[in-house]
């Protein structure tokens, strides 16, 4: 499985702790079955995102992997219109490594009003927004509709694994399947960030997609389509959403 959202990386964001909790991340991932990890700072008002001291810090995340899993650099990137401006500038600053995608993120209370017109203006740059967490977010859990739109209009989804087994609640499982038996998901992921509460493990969710829409599916979500993602190609499973 490859997992395209992990905070993994330490000491950058509300992520892992220190190299050693990162060390104990990796070993719970690799055993989970995940090859290769996208590594997700955010870049939001709160944490600055500096591309090159992350990327410098794959390395090192690599050697305390020992050898257990692949990384590229990536962004959990927070939709506003000082970000968009920024991507615009430079696209490939956020982008999951060399590739044309974009994981997006909303607030978790709403979107922004203009919301369609920041992810067109990042389109028209070449980029390819991925949708985070759809499932999480209070006003998509009341409008799924919304996510559809989103999709029609180019973007892809991304939902968190841990939401198909209850973590986030009642609700969020519930908008996450009638997602999933729309095939409106395109990748589920791991968002982890500690190795208690939100761990780097994506097998359990992909029982549970396999339960409720085949394991074709649940190999699209979880492999093809993420490692597609990674690099840089077309996701081979991208049907119209029923």
């Amino acid at each position: 499985m490859v997992d395209i959202h992990c905070h993994i990386l330490p000491g950058i964001d509300d992520g892992s702790e220190s190299w050693e909790m990162t060390a104990q991340m990796c070993r719970m991932a690799a055993l989970d079955g995940i090859t290769h990890v996208v590594a997700t700072p955010h870049c939001d008002a709160q944490f600055d995102y500096d591309r090159e001291h992350f990327t410098d810090m794959l390395a090192t995340l690599s050697e305390v992997a020992d050898g257990r899993l692949t990384f590229s650099i990536g962004c959990d990137f927070h939709v506003t219109p000082h970000n968009v401006a920024d991507a615009l500038a430079d696209p490939q600053r956020f982008a999951i490594g060399d590739s044309q995608y974009l994981l997006v993120e909303f607030d978790h209370h709403g979107i922004p009003a203009n919301a369609s017109e920041l992810l067109m203006a990042l389109t028209s740059r070449g980029m390819m927004p991925i949708i985070t967490h759809p499932e999480r977010n209070a006003f998509l859990i009341k409008h799924p509709e919304t996510v559809l739109r989103f999709i029609e209009a180019g973007c892809l989804v991304q939902v968190t694994a841990n939401a198909f087994t209850g973590f986030w609640g009642p609700k969020s499982r519930k908008a996450a399947e009638w997602l999933l038996h729309r095939e409106a998901i395109h990748v589920v992921a791991s968002d982890a960030h500690d190795l208690k509460l939100r761990r780097p493990v994506l097998s359990e969710a992909r029982e549970r997609v396999a339960a409720l829409a085949g394991m074709e599916i649940a190999d699209a979500l979880l492999t093809h389509n993420p490692a597609a993602i990674v690099g840089g190609q077309h996701v081979p499973f991208s049907p119209a959403h029923r």
